[in-house]
């Protein structure tokens, strides 16, 4: 028997090989981002009251009312934008399934989608299994700025799509002001719609504001806008993420979404709508990460890693030049092998295999967890 793959160029995930192989040899894992330090003591009580209290069956296809109604309050306290809990918030299991549900509403076959790269590893296969193209645009290295020029000239009228993200993964790079105008103009009196993937929504560091898309009302108007509850508060392995848009594309993304996961884990959902409640679960993020980001860059100081700026997630990118010129992912495989560090090769990011001679750390570990993988590197 045979068929036809959809992917048949893709194999298994960089951060399923280097968290294997971090696994095998008992490396720290640096590479694949998840915090190792416990979250809120409080949201697991409030899930355990949940199951208690007999939340237990489905919940509504759309998400339970009042954690959409939480979340339509915490984006207009935010962004100064009136989201309708009703019919223009969805609730997800996960934000990944946000992101693909998202562009299989919107894509048809030869559709062409503007991808930045080092791009999340989710995007182009998504594009790819509902039959459109990716028309990949590198960032500007070692900024990883947005080169404006290259996206006009990327457009054709075909262009049906533009996937952002920022807080950028896996550069932490996050949009500016000027980037925002520069989309602005770029998209106006067109067809062309807007994906943001904002899972970091809250890891924004260094003072600066997160220009989410929500805030631009031109911009909403055409726009799906994804998010994580798990990324942010620690409990990744709970899968539990929120897709925005107008109601006219929200009502389309539901139809795809009652046929596929239905609904999300009840008793999560009960436990985040009080829990969200509490604006300082989500408000003192950037201080906490950004105390370990400078503490990670305190520690990595005193190696021959060199870091690259980041502003935002919980990742940031050091380039190994000073130590190696071997291909990324060689030197990767090398770190584990002989210092017992994992860390993700950034060339896995790109179609091509761009490779910078970078790799990309997680920070968002507990202090004694970094440093003792800095103490390792100290000697790569």
């Amino acid at each position: 028997m045979q068929f036809a793959s959809k992917l048949p160029d893709t194999g298994t995930t960089i951060f399923t090989t280097m968290s294997a192989l971090a696994a095998k040899t008992r490396a720290i894992n640096l590479g694949q981002g998840f915090p190792d330090f416990p979250m809120d003591e409080s949201l697991i009580e409030k899930v355990t009251q949940a199951m208690e209290e007999g939340f237990n069956q489905y919940a509504p296809m759309e998400g339970y009312l009042r954690l959409r109604e939480t979340l339509a309050e915490k984006i207009e306290d935010l962004y100064q934008h009136a989201v309708r809990p009703d019919t223009e918030i969805t609730v997800t299991p996960g934000g990944t399934y946000a992101i693909y549900t998202a562009l299989t509403t919107l894509l048809q076959p030869g559709d062409e989608v503007i991808v930045f790269e080092p791009a999340y590893d989710s995007y182009i296969p998504g594009i790819l299994m509902n039959g459109a193209v990716p028309v990949t645009i590198p960032l500007e290295y070692p900024s990883y700025r947005i080169d404006w020029d290259k996206v006009r000239a990327a457009v054709t009228d075909k262009t049906k799509l533009i996937m952002l993200n920022s807080p950028h993964n896996p550069t932490g790079a996050v949009l500016g002001h000027k980037d925002i105008e520069e989309l602005r103009r770029l998209v106006h009196d067109s067809n062309i719609f807007i994906h943001s993937d904002e899972v970091y929504e809250h890891i924004i560091l260094d003072g600066l504001p997160h220009l989410s898309i929500l805030r631009y009302p031109d911009l909403w108007e055409r726009s799906f806008v994804s998010f994580s509850l798990g990324k942010i508060f620690h409990c990744t392995g709970w899968k539990m993420g929120y897709s925005v848009a107008p109601e006219w594309l929200m009502k389309e993304f539901r139809k795809l979404h009652q046929y596929n996961a239905f609904s999300t884990h009840s008793p999560v959902q009960v436990a985040m709508a009080s829990f969200l409640k509490e604006k300082t679960h989500y408000m003192s993020l950037p201080d906490f990460m950004q105390e370990k980001r400078d503490y990670f860059q305190q520690l990595m100081s005193e190696t021959r890693f060199r870091p690259l700026q980041t502003h935002g997630s919980y990742f940031q990118i050091y380039s190994y030049k000073e130590i190696s010129d071997e291909p990324d992912f060689e030197f990767a495989k090398q770190l584990v092998a002989r210092h017992g560090v994992t860390a993700i090769p950034v060339s896995a990011f790109y179609q091509n295999g761009k490779d910078d001679k970078v790799l990309r750390f997680c920070f968002a570990k507990k202090k004694e967890t970094l440093e003792l993988a800095v103490e390792k590197l100290r000697k790569a």
